[in-house]
């Protein structure tokens, strides 16, 4: 009952917070975030599953599996639990929300109530999304996260909020159907064979072979047109180019604690759903089309740098570089390979953490000098020296140095695409490593920039020192892609163990 306990404190807190007076509500969004931080933490110390939640001998944990409802001859039931993938996944979303809630103290200054109980809100959504396991009930989860973030951004956003807020929206919801309708495709293509939404049952009997024909289309090309809407709608969430326009515009108008969960969690669902269903139910058409997804992570990764080279707002510069790295989980997933599969989930662990780090510490900056261009300031490092420590070892670790989160998950992802089997896999390796140098280039840069030389700031703004309660969320993220990037198994192994059973092979 730990995951119905977790998912009930997040939604208690957040109508908590939504009824609290607006002095009140920082404080106690934070009081309200610890009570699921804390089961997370409980859950992680207590878990004792093995395998892969979608595959059979999977040992899953906190498993709760009840009747709800039927429709037709489908049972949708209320089916949790968590296994080595999704684990890591919660506890990262409720260290995010937490450290994300004291992001907002500072620049959130207009119904807060609102504004914290949105962002508990959409913590309930996002830990849905790891912990389900009925497609319908993953549905309403994933649908869910769209609202808070929809109106995070559009509120409390920047001057052009109204238009990032229903672009984003409009993006993620035409994408949802999409996806839908590929995943319709499949269930009903089994037939008979399964009865329920259950996706580890659906999962079993597609790679079991017992998908039929529908409508005239025979399975090869039923699995090929479901795969295809499939990886389409979940390409818009991570985002792949050429469908990443939503993310710059989203990330740039969005409030800091926003831009943290999005980057930070956000983006993660659709890695995540490519994982649960792409490459875990259809493995043979992944192959199948295996170079064609390699050249589009290839692209995500240079293109993704190339922009984020010629920006001169540091957020925007973050936005672009998070489309490079998720180009890199891609590469990782399609290079199907034990090393690929975990190195592509350890990325989607330390992604979430370094690009929360700098979005927060973008956020900071801005709190100070009112500005994030890059030629409106120099030399803050004498005026801010904390931010600019966090804000250095958060680019650091994007630049893949030892020691740092960043690095391990990009040598496992280099690792396994290397021993992949397909064509062109070490080329396509080898073309995705040289946007780690893009990625110093444009970081270096910044940093230069902004950071160091003579102090100049074009603004009226007084520079004074951070406040307590903006370097905290800092120096923990710090602290976490130090712990995770030197002792990498408190995940890695619990990782290997979920995602090894996906190379037994498919259908």
């Amino acid at each position: 009952m730990l995951i119905e306990i977790l998912l009930a404190l997040c939604l208690l807190g957040a109508l908590v917070v939504f009824v609290l007076p607006d002095d009140y509500a920082p404080v106690g969004a934070l009081v309200a975030s610890l009570f699921p931080l804390v089961t997370s933490f409980l859950m992680w110390f207590g878990f004792d599953g093995s395998g892969n939640a979608f595959l059979e001998g999977g040992t899953l944990a906190y498993e709760t599996m009840a009747q709800w409802i039927s429709v037709g001859p489908y049972a949708i039931n209320w089916h949790v639990g968590v296994d080595g993938i999704s684990m890591p996944l919660v506890v990262m979303t409720t260290v995010l929300t937490t450290l994300a809630i004291l992001t907002a103290w500072t620049p959130i200054d207009e119904r807060r109530s609102q504004f914290y109980g949105l962002v508990l809100f959409l913590e309930t959504g996002l830990l849905g999304v790891f912990v389900a396991l009925d497609f319908f009930a993953w549905l309403v989860f994933w649908e869910i996260v769209l609202i808070p973030m929809y109106m995070l951004i559009g509120v409390w956003g920047g001057p052009r909020r109204k238009y990032a807020a229903i672009k984003f929206f409009v993006y993620t919801n035409v994408a949802t159907l999409v996806m839908f309708l590929g995943f319709a495709a499949l269930v009903f293509g089994l037939g008979d064979a399964v009865t329920s939404l259950d996706m580890p049952a659906i999962a079993q009997a597609l790679r079991a072979g017992e998908l039929g024909s529908l409508g005239g289309v025979g399975p090869d090309t039923l699995k090929l047109i479901a795969f295809v809407a499939m990886f389409a709608g979940f390409a818009v969430k991570v985002p792949i180019v050429p469908v990443h326009t939503w993310l710059p515009d989203a990330h740039v108008e969005a409030p800091t604690p926003a831009s943290v969960l999005l980057a930070g969690v956000l983006l993660k669902m659709g890695t995540y759903a490519l994982l649960r269903f792409n490459f875990t139910m259809l493995p043979d058409t992944a192959s199948q089309l295996a170079p064609y997804i390699a050249i589009l992570a290839v692209v995500s990764v240079i293109y993704g740098a190339m922009l984020a080279l010629a920006q001169q707002d540091l957020k925007r510069i973050v936005a672009y570089s998070s489309i490079s790295s998720m180009g890199f989980v891609i590469l990782g997933l399609v290079a199907y390979t034990e090393f690929g599969l975990g190195g592509a989930t350890f990325q989607m662990l330390s992604h979430g953490l370094i690009s929360g780090l700098l979005f927060a510490c973008v956020g900071v900056i801005y709190n100070t000098t009112h500005s994030r261009m890059v030629g409106d300031m120099a030399g803050l490092a004498d005026r801010m020296p904390v931010t600019t420590a966090m804000f250095v070892a958060g680019c650091f670790a994007y630049m893949g140095l030892p020691f740092m989160a960043g690095f391990m998950g990009e040598y496992f992802i280099f690792q396994g695409s290397f021993a992949a089997d397909f064509a062109g896999s070490m080329v396509f390796t080898a073309i995705a490593m040289f946007g780690i140098v893009i990625v110093a280039g444009y970081l270096l840069y910044a940093m230069q920039r902004t950071l160091f030389g003579e102090f100049r700031l074009d603004t009226d703004y007084t520079i004074g020192r951070a406040a307590f309660h903006d370097v905290v969320p800092l120096a923990v993220l710090v602290i976490c892609i130090i712990g995770l990037g030197t002792a990498p198994d408190v995940f890695f192994g619990m990782i290997q163990d979920a995602v090894g059973p996906l190379l037994g092979g498919g259908a």
